[in-house]
């Protein structure tokens, strides 16, 4: 089914009569389907902050392929087909131009019609403040990418799928060559179906705790959710703990959505760090766990969101269904699907409070301070670049807050692409066994 022309979101309800056992529990549950019919609800503010990050990634890989570059700068003609590997709508050419207080302009030297960037001395200072975060936090960066392997199958993921994920995983850029090399107990590069492969050389069972038995460990998520003594107990047996959920708003106080939800939390939760080769592929309970899977994942993240397209290149390693997408769609109250930038991203509903990070990571603040002189630089580049101050006088950037407020927590009908019928009710649902 394309979501994008049927706007049906299959929402499940369960028997109680269990079907097959894992781990010694009967708790697979045969599955009824109840077809539940809603309008695409955009959400502004996720909307925005995902618009707005499409240019910050671009800015941040052409300032690291400046760096990497032997000579200091790049010529307009080698990044002349870089406008699909950096994710633009425009030509690179007219965005580096866009940003004159990160990239200056200048005629190459031996060549003088044909134009080249280098950094200003604003971006190196940027950049070297990035490299600093990067050090003092690459315990952190280490376990990330230790548990993002910890997920895989074979303990072990292509480069090739790994790279465009550095940005979201907050990687530095040099990371295959420099961090992974420094830790030899941890990480080692293989040669696999795929290519040279990065693999866990060592398992870390304190890592093996996901995102979601943190919550409930320290009670972040309430006794409703499962609670500090939900996690204990799945230290005895697989116990049901609750993903949080936040509906658009009027869908999630709809008698048949609160019951299939309801019903959802129940199941076992299977933690993504668990072989689940042995759990019936068409069970409810592997649906849960393929939910739990995207959830921890995009719980590593440094936005909590990431290229719909990125997780289908790991669909193998992560060990997820062919058409695993669904479940975007299926658990809109844990998910969020924009279509924003001529792409799709999912995001995490609950990593966002109020239009911005729940918990933002230091590398997110260094970042909003690239953006701050991103669009300072495009408001202002005819009145010079001396307008910017230094990374030190910037402070803690934050968007304009009258803007924001417009944003914030703003979630309404669209009749876009995920819509089956304009005229449809908000919530139609049609109870039909499959």
């Amino acid at each position: 089914m394309n979501f994008r022309t049927k706007g049906l979101f299959s929402i499940l309800r369960f028997n109680p009569t269990p079907c097959e056992t894992f781990s010694n529990h009967h708790h697979q549950q045969c599955r009824t389907l109840v077809r539940v019919r809603l309008k695409w609800v955009k959400n502004r503010s996720l909307d925005h902050i995902i618009d707005t990050h499409t240019d910050l990634k671009a800015a941040c890989l052409l300032k690291d392929a400046i760096n990497r570059s032997s000579t200091g700068f790049l010529t307009s003609k080698s990044i002349n087909d870089w406008q699909k590997l950096l994710g633009l709508t425009v030509p690179t050419l007219r965005f580096i131009r866009r940003y004159p207080t990160l990239f200056e302009e200048f005629p190459h030297p031996r060549y003088p019609s044909l134009p080249c960037f280098r950094l200003t001395n604003i971006a190196n200072n940027l950049h070297s403040e990035e490299q600093r975060i990067f050090q003092t936090h690459e315990a952190d960066t280490v376990q990330r990418l230790c548990r993002v392997l910890m997920m895989m199958k074979n303990k072990m993921v292509p480069f090739q799928s790994l790279h465009p994920l550095k940005w979201d995983l907050g990687l530095p850029d040099d990371f295959d060559r420099t961090l992974i090399r420094k830790y030899p107990d941890c990480f080692r590069v293989v040669k696999g179906p795929n290519g040279l492969c990065l693999k866990l050389e060592q398992w870390r069972e304190e890592f093996a705790v996901s995102e979601l038995q943190k919550s409930h460990e320290n009670g972040e998520l309430g006794s409703g959710s499962g609670g500090s003594g939900g996690y204990r107990q799945f230290k005895r047996e697989y116990s049901a703990l609750g993903f949080p959920m936040s509906f658009p708003r009027g869908y999630g106080a709809q008698n048949k959505v609160k019951a299939w939800m309801e019903e959802f939390q129940k199941l076992p939760y299977i933690s993504p760090y668990e072989d689940s080769r042995g759990i019936d592929p068409n069970s409810d309970l592997m649906e849960k766990r393929v939910v739990g899977v995207l959830h921890e994942f995009l719980s590593l993240t440094i936005y909590k969101k990431t290229k719909r397209n990125y997780l289908r290149s790991l669909r193998e390693e992560l060990n997820l269904p062919h058409k695993f997408t669904r479940i975007f769609t299926r658990y809109p109250g844990i998910f969020y699907l924009s279509l924003k930038c001529k792409t799709t991203t999912v995001a995490i509903r609950e990593g966002y409070r109020r239009g911005k990070l729940a918990n933002p990571h230091p590398l997110s603040g260094l970042r909003e301070k690239f953006y701050h002189v991103m669009r300072t630089g495009l408001l202002y580049r005819g009145k010079g670049v001396g307008m910017i101050p230094q990374p030190d006088n910037l402070g803690n950037v934050e968007e304009d807050d009258t803007e924001q407020e417009e944003l914030e927590e703003e979630e309404y009908e669209s009749g876009g692409e995920f819509c089956e019928d304009e005229e449809d009710s908000e919530v139609e649902v049609d109870s039909d066994e499959d």
